[in-house]
């Protein structure tokens, strides 16, 4: 019989980190059954000490090692929880690999998660970044999450309007010392409009001679295009985008796209009050997610604010295919921070450093990172 957990000290995570950068654990903790976890996290290594929770490893940075225990979730069930005909309730460990599910549930007809294929990592990951792609946001399709509270020592499950998700965050990573995701639930209607119009769908569907597509299409659309544009962390490091797209006031996007004409502007949906504050001026425009949902639930554009293409700034400051050493950007989009061989996660970060100032300093905004970063501050 498997042993539900093995450890693992002084543990190497080169191969545990897509970037492929050098680190190491003092204490790695594999689970593979969550039941688990009341037992484990009543030692005091977990209970009281730093835990870093690890899952595929393609939205971190190491730019120092990890103090305290690395949690390796590796539990790989997926499950129907219920289907009234028109959508289904799906629930998947943390340790089930993101684009796994995608194809699982695109083979039992469901909808919904299509625009999301080939992002890396693991579901477990997926609320914490709240990640997204081609116009989705897993918000949209997050029905709760269940998470091992460390502060209550209790598994809890949270409704999606409980998670506080607004772009590329959540509560769970707000509180990262807090929560342990151990599954999620989503709600996939059986026919649900595809999104198309986002970032080339649709004329990669006519390439495919696909004049009326299915959820199906569109993920091999998706998946087409990320492999084209996008390098594979198997042949050379990365963790994908490094950089969010920078939510600014439309009175500051406006001047900017009198001297830039075109640089690319996006509307964007409300988010909590809390980031609001972090905005500063103009953050009274912004409304709660709740206030501003229509009665159809769906989510009006803010139109005090706008998000900007962070790879549009960084590649009018000149960094794609820039190489400092092993630290570079990859040739084909000016948003990946790529290891060539042998940089450390603290170059890497320099180099990421180096980018946001140069765009703050051109064209006055701030840029921030996607990956947590680990050993470092930003």
């Amino acid at each position: 019989m498997t042993e539900p957990f093995r450890i693992v000290e002084n543990a190497r995570l080169d191969g545990r980190n897509t970037f492929g950068v050098a680190a190491r654990a003092p204490m790695l903790v594999e689970v593979r059954d969550n039941a688990v976890l009341p037992e484990l996290f009543g030692y005091s290594m977990l209970r009281d000490g730093p835990v870093l929770v690890l899952g595929g490893g393609s939205n971190l940075l190491f730019a120092a090692d990890p103090e305290g225990v690395v949690l390796a979730l590796g539990s790989q069930r997926i499950e129907l929880l219920a289907d009234d005909g028109e959508r289904s309730i799906v629930r998947a460990d943390a340790g089930v690999e993101w684009h796994a599910l995608v194809l699982w549930t695109l083979g039992r007809g469901c909808a919904g998660l299509e625009n999301l294929a080939l992002i890396p990592g693991t579901v477990g990951a997926a609320p914490i970044q709240n990640i997204g792609a081609y116009g989705v946001e897993v918000c949209e399709r997050i029905h709760a999450v269940e998470a091992w509270d460390r502060q209550a020592h209790a598994l809890r499950r949270l409704r999606a309007d409980e998670c506080a998700f607004a772009y590329r965050d959540s509560l769970f990573k707000r509180e990262p010392d807090r929560y342990v995701v151990t599954a999620v639930e989503f709600a996939l209607p059986h026919h649900a409009p595809l999104k198309l119009d986002y970032a080339g769908i649709r004329e990669e569907l006519a390439a495919m001679g696909v004049d009326t597509p299915r959820a199906s299409q569109v993920a091999e659309a998706v998946c087409r295009i990320r492999r084209r544009k996008l390098p594979d962390p198997a042949v050379i490091g990365n963790a994908g985008s490094f950089f969010k797209n920078p939510i600014v006031p439309a009175a500051l996007a406006e001047a900017l796209q009198r001297e830039h004409p075109r640089l690319p502007v996006f509307p964007v949906a409300p988010f909590p009050a809390d980031a609001a504050a972090k905005m500063g001026s103009g953050s009274h425009c912004i409304t709660s997610d709740a206030a501003s949902r229509r009665p159809d639930g769906k989510r009006d554009p803010d139109p005090c604010f706008v998000k900007l293409s962070a790879a549009w700034l960084i590649d009018q400051c000149g960094w794609k295919g820039h190489r400092d050493g092993d630290a570079g950007v990859a040739d084909s989009h000016a948003l990946v921070l790529v290891n060539h061989g042998h940089a450390t996660g603290a170059q890497l970060l320099a180099l990421a450093r180096r980018i946001a100032a140069s765009v703050q300093e051109r064209f006055g905004v701030a840029l921030e990172p996607e990956p947590r970063i680990v050993g470092a501050t930003w």
